[in-house]
């Protein structure tokens, strides 16, 4: 084989290679965009590179943009109630609803769980934050003891050990997580 023919092999094998790794990204892709629509939620990108999810039980989960999270059905009715988040911060509205389970956020640090409120989780590193727009919100951390339950204006900043203090968060703080949320 002469070596133009072996170098036009080589290209085709790294074309070859390179078109089946962007079908793979796009499979990927595709199925986590389309994770929302197998619960019922549909997904709509804001002006401020925010995405919106829209659940068919009223609740509304915006996340900030290069937020990771997966929504999950713990009672396997077909709707989202939790999110599984790892990074970043997103923005929960679900509302109160007799006899409904609790809705939970799980972070590698805490677990937020709520009957009716709308409240900001924002995962960073080893620290979860949570702040509480409307009602209450009980948070505790994922792995040893200690929970608090926060209201309106409400913060907590859960880290790997230490106890859970629960401060009124200024409204720097407030602002500048609200506008990474498109708010």
């Amino acid at each position: 084989m002469t070596m133009l023919a072996r170098a036009g092999s080589i290209a085709i094998a790294s074309i070859a290679i390179a078109s089946l790794a962007i079908t793979s990204l796009g499979l990927l892709g595709g199925h986590a965009l389309a994770q929302p629509a197998k619960l019922g939620c549909t997904s709509a990108p804001t002006a401020q590179e925010t995405q919106t999810l829209q659940c068919p039980t009223a609740i509304t989960i915006v996340a900030e943009s290069g937020a990771k999270f997966e929504l999950g059905d713990r009672n396997r009715d077909g709707h989202v109630d939790s999110v599984e988040l790892s990074n970043k911060a997103l923005l929960l509205e679900v509302p109160k609803k007799p006899g409904r389970v609790r809705f939970n956020v799980v972070t590698p640090q805490a677990i937020a769980a709520v009957r009716g409120t709308r409240w900001a989780v924002d995962a960073e590193g080893a620290k979860t934050s949570v702040f509480v727009v409307d009602g209450r919100v009980s948070v505790a951390r994922s792995a040893g003891r200690g929970s608090v339950v926060l209201g309106a204006g409400d913060g907590v900043d859960v880290e790997g050990s230490g106890e859970l203090i629960v401060k009124r968060w200024p409204p720097a703080r407030v602002t500048a997580l609200m506008a990474r949320l498109g708010q």
